[in-house]
Protein backbone atom coordinates (compact mmCIF):
# COMPACT_ATOMS: atom_id res chain seq x y z
CA UNK A 1 0.00 0.00 0.00
CA UNK A 2 1.45 3.55 -0.74
CA UNK A 3 0.11 6.62 0.92
CA UNK A 4 -0.58 9.76 -1.14
CA UNK A 5 1.82 12.01 0.08
CA UNK A 6 2.50 16.05 -1.14
CA UNK A 7 5.50 17.33 -1.26
CA UNK A 8 7.87 20.65 -1.70
CA UNK A 9 11.55 21.00 -2.20
CA UNK A 10 14.28 22.65 -0.84
CA UNK A 11 14.06 26.07 -1.22
CA UNK A 12 10.22 26.06 -1.26
CA UNK A 13 7.47 28.02 -4.00
CA UNK A 14 4.17 26.71 -5.32
CA UNK A 15 6.15 25.91 -8.53
CA UNK A 16 7.72 23.12 -6.35
CA UNK A 17 5.09 21.27 -4.97
CA UNK A 18 4.30 18.19 -5.98
CA UNK A 19 1.79 14.60 -5.73
CA UNK A 20 3.70 11.57 -4.79
CA UNK A 21 3.69 8.76 -2.41
CA UNK A 22 5.41 7.46 0.59
CA UNK A 23 5.21 4.10 2.42
CA UNK A 24 3.63 2.67 5.31
CA UNK A 25 5.44 2.08 8.65
CA UNK A 26 4.19 -0.11 11.38
CA UNK A 27 4.29 1.73 14.89
CA UNK A 28 7.21 1.01 16.91
CA UNK A 29 7.27 0.76 21.14
CA UNK A 30 5.79 4.44 22.04
CA UNK A 31 4.22 5.13 18.87
CA UNK A 32 1.00 5.41 16.90
CA UNK A 33 -0.35 5.10 13.20
CA UNK A 34 -3.21 7.46 12.38
CA UNK A 35 -5.33 7.75 8.97
CA UNK A 36 -5.06 11.44 8.50
CA UNK A 37 -8.33 13.18 7.53
CA UNK A 38 -7.72 16.90 7.62
CA UNK A 39 -5.52 19.46 8.18
CA UNK A 40 -5.74 23.17 7.88
CA UNK A 41 -3.72 26.65 6.59
CA UNK A 42 -1.83 28.59 8.33
CA UNK A 43 0.75 31.41 8.05
CA UNK A 44 3.48 29.30 9.13
CA UNK A 45 2.35 27.10 6.47
CA UNK A 46 2.08 29.44 3.83
CA UNK A 47 5.96 30.91 4.42
CA UNK A 48 7.39 27.49 4.20
CA UNK A 49 5.37 26.86 0.81
CA UNK A 50 5.88 29.22 -0.77
CA UNK A 51 9.09 29.84 0.33
CA UNK A 52 9.28 32.88 2.72
CA UNK A 53 9.91 30.19 5.30
CA UNK A 54 11.96 28.04 3.02
CA UNK A 55 13.15 24.25 4.18
CA UNK A 56 16.36 23.42 3.27
CA UNK A 57 15.59 20.05 1.72
CA UNK A 58 12.79 18.42 0.74
CA UNK A 59 9.57 18.29 2.84
CA UNK A 60 6.14 17.29 3.80
CA UNK A 61 4.15 20.26 4.36
CA UNK A 62 1.54 21.21 7.05
CA UNK A 63 1.77 21.13 10.96
CA UNK A 64 -2.20 20.39 11.36
CA UNK A 65 -3.40 16.93 11.31
CA UNK A 66 -6.55 14.93 12.65
CA UNK A 67 -7.48 11.85 12.18
CA UNK A 68 -8.27 8.12 13.48
CA UNK A 69 -5.98 5.77 15.07
CA UNK A 70 -5.54 2.85 13.43
CA UNK A 71 -2.74 1.29 15.10
CA UNK A 72 -0.92 1.83 18.34
CA UNK A 73 2.78 0.72 19.37
CA UNK A 74 3.77 -1.26 22.29
CA UNK A 75 3.58 0.61 25.97
CA UNK A 76 0.92 3.33 24.40
CA UNK A 77 -1.83 3.50 26.95
CA UNK A 78 -3.44 6.87 26.20
CA UNK A 79 -4.75 6.23 23.36
CA UNK A 80 -6.75 3.17 21.17
CA UNK A 81 -7.56 2.47 17.47
CA UNK A 82 -10.63 4.10 16.36
CA UNK A 83 -9.97 7.03 18.87
CA UNK A 84 -10.04 10.72 17.06
CA UNK A 85 -6.78 12.61 17.54
CA UNK A 86 -4.93 15.99 16.57
CA UNK A 87 -1.34 16.72 16.53
CA UNK A 88 0.42 18.91 18.31
CA UNK A 89 2.50 21.96 16.87
CA UNK A 90 5.81 21.22 18.99
CA UNK A 91 5.66 17.01 19.28
CA UNK A 92 8.73 17.56 21.88
CA UNK A 93 6.98 20.13 24.45
CA UNK A 94 4.99 18.36 26.50
CA UNK A 95 4.49 20.77 29.70
CA UNK A 96 5.92 23.36 31.32
CA UNK A 97 7.85 26.43 30.51
CA UNK A 98 8.93 26.85 26.25
CA UNK A 99 11.73 23.80 25.30
CA UNK A 100 13.43 25.15 22.16
CA UNK A 101 13.35 28.00 20.11
CA UNK A 102 13.09 28.11 16.53
CA UNK A 103 11.01 25.60 13.91
CA UNK A 104 13.60 22.70 14.17
CA UNK A 105 10.96 20.11 15.09
CA UNK A 106 7.82 21.38 13.66
CA UNK A 107 6.10 19.22 11.73
CA UNK A 108 5.50 20.49 7.97
CA UNK A 109 8.52 22.48 8.74
CA UNK A 110 11.90 21.00 10.11
CA UNK A 111 10.80 17.72 9.82
CA UNK A 112 7.79 15.66 7.51
CA UNK A 113 4.11 17.23 8.13
CA UNK A 114 0.48 16.39 7.53
CA UNK A 115 -0.18 16.91 4.17
CA UNK A 116 -0.70 12.74 3.57
CA UNK A 117 -3.07 10.41 4.25
CA UNK A 118 -1.33 8.01 7.00
CA UNK A 119 1.94 9.00 9.52
CA UNK A 120 3.41 6.95 12.39
CA UNK A 121 4.43 9.41 14.88
CA UNK A 122 5.28 9.15 18.99
CA UNK A 123 1.74 9.10 20.91
CA UNK A 124 3.04 12.78 22.47
CA UNK A 125 2.77 13.77 18.98
CA UNK A 126 -1.17 13.78 19.33
CA UNK A 127 -3.72 14.55 21.67
CA UNK A 128 -7.45 13.67 21.59
CA UNK A 129 -9.85 15.48 19.79
CA UNK A 130 -13.02 16.77 20.87
CA UNK A 131 -15.57 15.34 21.93
CA UNK A 132 -18.10 15.59 18.98
CA UNK A 133 -15.44 17.21 16.93
CA UNK A 134 -15.36 16.40 12.56
CA UNK A 135 -11.95 15.86 11.52
CA UNK A 136 -12.10 19.29 10.27
CA UNK A 137 -12.90 20.72 13.11
CA UNK A 138 -10.42 19.24 14.99
CA UNK A 139 -7.43 20.16 12.68
CA UNK A 140 -7.59 23.97 12.99
CA UNK A 141 -7.09 23.38 16.61
CA UNK A 142 -3.02 22.28 16.93
CA UNK A 143 -1.60 26.34 15.62
CA UNK A 144 -4.40 28.87 15.41
CA UNK A 145 -7.14 27.71 17.96
CA UNK A 146 -4.14 26.67 20.43
CA UNK A 147 -2.45 30.09 19.85
CA UNK A 148 -5.44 32.13 20.88
CA UNK A 149 -6.62 30.13 24.06
CA UNK A 150 -2.73 30.43 25.62
CA UNK A 151 -2.55 33.96 24.47
CA UNK A 152 -5.76 34.85 26.36
CA UNK A 153 -5.36 31.79 29.67
CA UNK A 154 -2.61 30.55 30.16
CA UNK A 155 -0.97 33.95 29.28
CA UNK A 156 -3.52 36.26 29.62
CA UNK A 157 -5.53 34.88 32.64
CA UNK A 158 -8.21 36.39 31.32
CA UNK A 159 -11.47 37.04 33.73
CA UNK A 160 -15.11 37.97 33.04
CA UNK A 161 -15.54 42.12 32.48
CA UNK A 162 -12.21 42.83 30.70
CA UNK A 163 -11.96 43.75 27.42
CA UNK A 164 -10.31 41.93 24.55
CA UNK A 165 -8.82 43.60 21.38
CA UNK A 166 -8.42 41.26 18.14
CA UNK A 167 -6.85 42.41 14.89
CA UNK A 168 -8.47 41.15 11.64
CA UNK A 169 -10.55 37.78 10.98
CA UNK A 170 -7.96 35.47 10.47
CA UNK A 171 -8.00 31.73 12.22
CA UNK A 172 -5.87 33.08 15.63
CA UNK A 173 -8.05 36.29 15.65
CA UNK A 174 -11.55 34.64 15.21
CA UNK A 175 -10.50 31.96 17.54
CA UNK A 176 -9.84 34.45 20.19
CA UNK A 177 -12.98 36.44 19.67
CA UNK A 178 -15.14 33.55 20.19
CA UNK A 179 -13.16 32.44 23.42
CA UNK A 180 -13.33 35.87 25.15
CA UNK A 181 -17.21 36.24 24.51
CA UNK A 182 -17.54 32.78 25.86
CA UNK A 183 -15.49 34.02 28.77
CA UNK A 184 -17.48 37.03 29.50
CA UNK A 185 -15.11 39.37 28.16
CA UNK A 186 -15.82 42.58 26.07
CA UNK A 187 -14.32 42.27 22.28
CA UNK A 188 -13.37 45.34 20.06
CA UNK A 189 -11.98 43.75 16.54
CA UNK A 190 -10.17 45.16 13.55
CA UNK A 191 -10.46 44.76 9.98
CA UNK A 192 -10.46 46.51 6.37
CA UNK A 193 -13.91 45.44 5.03
CA UNK A 194 -17.26 46.59 5.56
CA UNK A 195 -18.40 42.60 5.00
CA UNK A 196 -15.90 41.64 7.22
CA UNK A 197 -17.06 43.90 10.06
CA UNK A 198 -20.33 42.70 9.22
CA UNK A 199 -19.09 39.03 10.39
CA UNK A 200 -17.52 39.98 13.03
CA UNK A 201 -20.10 42.07 14.75
CA UNK A 202 -22.83 38.47 13.86
CA UNK A 203 -20.08 36.72 15.43
CA UNK A 204 -20.32 38.61 18.91
CA UNK A 205 -17.69 41.53 18.81
CA UNK A 206 -19.35 44.24 20.54
CA UNK A 207 -17.32 47.12 18.74
CA UNK A 208 -15.54 46.69 15.53
CA UNK A 209 -13.28 49.03 13.36
CA UNK A 210 -12.01 49.40 10.00
CA UNK A 211 -8.16 50.02 10.27
CA UNK A 212 -8.12 51.56 6.40
CA UNK A 213 -10.63 54.01 7.52
CA UNK A 214 -9.37 54.80 11.08
CA UNK A 215 -5.63 54.29 10.56
CA UNK A 216 -5.18 55.79 14.67
CA UNK A 217 -7.30 52.91 15.63
CA UNK A 218 -5.68 52.56 18.46
CA UNK A 219 -6.73 56.10 20.01
CA UNK A 220 -10.07 55.16 19.35
CA UNK A 221 -9.90 51.94 20.92
CA UNK A 222 -8.67 53.29 23.92
CA UNK A 223 -12.14 55.73 23.52
CA UNK A 224 -14.41 52.90 23.03
CA UNK A 225 -13.07 51.81 26.62
CA UNK A 226 -13.95 55.25 28.03
CA UNK A 227 -10.12 56.22 28.28
CA UNK A 228 -9.49 53.04 30.21
CA UNK A 229 -7.81 50.88 27.81
CA UNK A 230 -8.29 47.33 26.45
CA UNK A 231 -6.68 44.74 28.92
CA UNK A 232 -5.55 42.25 26.04
CA UNK A 233 -4.26 42.60 22.58
CA UNK A 234 -3.98 39.74 20.27
CA UNK A 235 -1.15 41.47 18.28
CA UNK A 236 -1.30 39.78 14.60
CA UNK A 237 -0.04 42.91 12.49
CA UNK A 238 3.92 43.05 14.03
CA UNK A 239 5.34 46.44 13.22
CA UNK A 240 2.73 48.04 10.81
CA UNK A 241 0.23 47.88 14.11
CA UNK A 242 2.22 47.36 17.11
CA UNK A 243 2.36 51.06 18.08
CA UNK A 244 -1.32 51.58 17.82
CA UNK A 245 -1.74 48.12 19.94
CA UNK A 246 0.22 50.16 22.42
CA UNK A 247 -1.86 52.97 22.43
CA UNK A 248 -4.93 50.71 22.82
CA UNK A 249 -3.88 49.27 25.96
CA UNK A 250 -4.37 49.98 29.49
CA UNK A 251 -1.58 50.67 32.07
CA UNK A 252 -0.56 47.19 33.06
CA UNK A 253 -2.51 45.87 30.05
CA UNK A 254 -1.38 42.24 27.95
CA UNK A 255 -0.31 42.44 24.64
CA UNK A 256 0.27 38.90 22.93
CA UNK A 257 2.30 39.03 20.19
CA UNK A 258 1.68 36.18 17.70
CA UNK A 259 1.96 37.44 14.04
CA UNK A 260 4.41 39.24 11.82
CA UNK A 261 2.25 40.10 9.27
CA UNK A 262 3.84 43.30 7.87
CA UNK A 263 7.43 42.05 8.62
CA UNK A 264 9.63 40.24 11.33
CA UNK A 265 11.77 43.99 12.67
CA UNK A 266 10.11 46.60 14.68
CA UNK A 267 10.85 49.31 16.46
CA UNK A 268 9.41 49.50 19.69
CA UNK A 269 8.45 52.51 21.50
CA UNK A 270 9.61 52.54 24.51
CA UNK A 271 8.51 55.55 25.99
CA UNK A 272 5.20 54.56 25.32
CA UNK A 273 5.79 51.44 26.65
CA UNK A 274 7.14 52.31 29.52
CA UNK A 275 4.54 55.08 30.58
CA UNK A 276 1.78 52.34 30.45
CA UNK A 277 3.33 49.28 31.53
CA UNK A 278 2.72 47.69 28.88
CA UNK A 279 3.20 43.63 29.29
CA UNK A 280 4.23 42.25 26.01
CA UNK A 281 4.58 38.67 25.81
CA UNK A 282 5.85 37.02 22.97
CA UNK A 283 4.41 33.04 21.87
CA UNK A 284 4.50 30.89 19.55
CA UNK A 285 1.55 27.92 20.04
CA UNK A 286 1.98 25.99 23.18
CA UNK A 287 2.83 22.56 24.80
CA UNK A 288 0.93 19.47 24.78
CA UNK A 289 -0.22 20.57 28.14
CA UNK A 290 -1.97 23.48 26.90
CA UNK A 291 -3.72 21.68 24.18
CA UNK A 292 -5.18 18.91 26.67
CA UNK A 293 -6.42 21.98 28.74
CA UNK A 294 -8.14 23.62 25.27
CA UNK A 295 -9.71 20.66 24.61
CA UNK A 296 -11.06 20.04 28.01
CA UNK A 297 -12.32 23.57 27.55
CA UNK A 298 -13.87 23.03 24.25
CA UNK A 299 -15.90 20.30 25.81
CA UNK A 300 -17.56 22.12 28.70
CA UNK A 301 -17.67 25.06 26.20
CA UNK A 302 -19.52 24.02 23.13
CA UNK A 303 -17.02 26.18 21.35
CA UNK A 304 -17.12 25.41 17.61
CA UNK A 305 -14.61 26.73 14.89
CA UNK A 306 -15.56 28.85 12.20
CA UNK A 307 -14.82 27.06 8.99
CA UNK A 308 -14.23 29.67 5.49
CA UNK A 309 -13.51 27.29 2.66
CA UNK A 310 -12.55 23.52 1.98
CA UNK A 311 -9.92 22.30 -0.56
CA UNK A 312 -8.81 19.18 -1.89
CA UNK A 313 -5.55 17.65 -0.68
CA UNK A 314 -4.78 17.83 -4.61
CA UNK A 315 -5.40 21.42 -4.76
CA UNK A 316 -3.31 22.89 -1.72
CA UNK A 317 -1.20 25.38 -3.74
CA UNK A 318 -4.83 26.25 -4.53
CA UNK A 319 -6.04 26.87 -1.16
CA UNK A 320 -2.29 28.78 -0.05
CA UNK A 321 -3.39 31.20 -2.97
CA UNK A 322 -6.88 31.90 -1.55
CA UNK A 323 -5.20 32.24 2.08
CA UNK A 324 -2.37 34.96 0.14
CA UNK A 325 -5.35 36.61 -1.25
CA UNK A 326 -7.24 37.25 2.36
CA UNK A 327 -10.44 36.71 1.56
CA UNK A 328 -10.77 33.81 3.99
CA UNK A 329 -12.73 34.72 7.51
CA UNK A 330 -11.90 31.90 9.97
CA UNK A 331 -10.33 29.10 8.72
CA UNK A 332 -9.03 27.16 5.48
CA UNK A 333 -9.48 23.10 5.52
CA UNK A 334 -7.85 20.53 3.63
CA UNK A 335 -9.42 17.73 3.15
CA UNK A 336 -7.55 14.55 3.03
Amino acid sequence: MSIKTIFIEAGGGFDTVSVGTTQPRDPEAGEITVRLYASSLNYHDLGVVSGAMAPAERRIPMSDGAGEVIAVGKGVTEFSVGDHVVSTFFPDWLDGEPNQGGFGRVPGDGIDGYAREQVTMPATAFTHAPKGYSHAEAATLTTAGLTAWRALFENGRLMPGETVLVQGSGGVSVFALQLAKIAGARVIATTSTPEKMAKLKELGADDVINYRDDPNWGKTALELTGGRGVDHVIEVGGPATLVQSIKATREGGHIAIIGVLSGVNSELPLGLALVKQVRLQALIVGSRRHQQNFVRAIEQNGLRPIIDKHFALDDMVEAFQYQASGQHFGKIILDI
